[in-house]
């Protein structure tokens, strides 16, 4: 079995699918590793390295790629990477199928097994392959460090002679994996830290992690999660009487932190451009959302940009921001997926095609698109 790693091209990516810990593994496994050159210097890790732990490091994509049984990359393939690509073969990354449905199709048509990694469910079993979980607690980590470096005053409270500094004041809004570790963060950084989340199951990880929990907790909150633990779309009566006490909070906040995502949707405004005008000059917004529209109405994808006096950060692809530990991470999760695909005895691929993972991930195989959510 080869396994075909490619030097992640898409723009703002410094991510590689594989670390050297993981090529032993797969190495171990009985498969060759082609790593294409370069493919980790991001990440701070060397073709040396790779070449360490068992990979052959070649010169180009198309030599990675090509006779490869298994693809893993961060991102989706683009055209030229998706031509190197065998029939046949199994695809594992971030495909992002919600906003390219039409690279599904593709999948099919050229004759490749896709796997979307996002869409690991959220059972016990798969929680060591969850790439959601372990890229977006760095992103919520990266986040309030971002803050800090916009941020033009200090975290904690400071006592000296001279007089004595105010503690920042900080308000994460959603409170998943991202959200929660931005609480646990800027709490470690001196804040006064408050959070708000339509969840009621979030209230008591909130209030254990030393902050204060603001929401209208009226019936219909108590109702606003769906079983897999996704936040649902609330009535617009819910949200205005949630955006009259958040605009109120808002006022009070230096520091704003977005992280409210729904899979396949748009990302829901919270911060409304009257909100931003409410604020403290001085005062920062960080918007993990911005990829999928933003949280903030006056957020700019891939830029910080200044509007009445308060800053916004919109960094895309901010797990990618701490490149080291993301791809040690998600390298981790490749790792255990993969351990579902081989058969421990032909060292070759087997799937289980009914296994609930694979289920969970799969878009296409044999040149149909067999995901439910997708299926024309």
């Amino acid at each position: 079995m080869k396994i075909g790693i490619v030097k992640e091209r898409s723009a703002n990516e410094r991510r590689c699918a594989v670390s050297p810990d993981t090529v032993k593994k797969y190495v171990g496994l009985g498969a060759q590793v082609a790593i294409e050159t370069g493919a980790g210097l991001s990440a701070a890790i060397t073709d040396d390295a790779f070449k360490a732990a068992g990979a052959e490091i070649v010169g180009d994509a198309a030599s990675a790629l090509g006779g490869a049984d298994l693809v893993l990359k961060v991102q989706r393939p683009d055209a030229d990477e998706l031509g190197h690509i065998k029939r046949g073969a199994v695809l594992a990354a971030i495909l992002n199928p919600y906003n390219a449905k039409e690279s599904i199709a593709d999948y099919a048509t050229r004759g490749i097994d896709a796997m979307a990694m996002e869409l690991v469910p959220r059972i016990t079993r798969a929680q060591a392959m969850d790439v959601l979980s372990s890229q977006a607690n760095l992103a919520g980590y990266r986040a309030v460090i971002d803050a800090a470096a916009e941020f033009g005053r200090a975290f904690p409270m400071m006592m000296t002679a001279a007089g004595t500094v105010a503690p920042a004041r900080v308000l994460v809004m959603g409170v998943g994996v991202a959200g929660l570790q931005a609480i646990a963060t800027a709490r470690r950084l001196g804040a006064i830290v408050s959070a708000t989340d339509v969840r009621p199951a979030t209230k008591e990880q909130v209030n254990s992690l030393g902050a204060t929990f603001v929401a209208v907790e009226d019936e219909e909150f108590k109702q606003a999660e769906t079983t897999a633990g996704y936040a649902k779309p609330m009535s617009p009566e819910y949200q205005a009487k949630q955006a009259a006490l958040i605009a109120e909070t808002i006022k009070k906040q230096d520091i704003v932190i977005t992280t409210a995502l729904i899979p396949g949707r748009k990302a829901p405004e919270l911060v409304s451009a009257e909100m931003v005008q409410s604020m403290k000059p001085g005062s920062v917004i960080v918007d993990l959302a911005v990829e999928q529209g933003g949280n903030c109405a006056l957020s700019e994808l891939d830029k910080v940009v200044e509007k009445h006096g308060v800053k916004i950060v919109g960094h895309a692809n901010v797990a990618s921001r701490t490149a080291v530990d993301s791809t040690s991470l998600y390298a981790k999760n490749l790792l255990n997926f993969v351990q579902l695909l081989v058969d421990k005895e032909t060292k070759g691929l087997k799937i289980n095609w009914e296994d609930e993972i694979v289920k969970g991930v799969a878009l296409t195989r044999d040149g149909q698109v067999i995901h439910p959510n997708f299926k024309s």
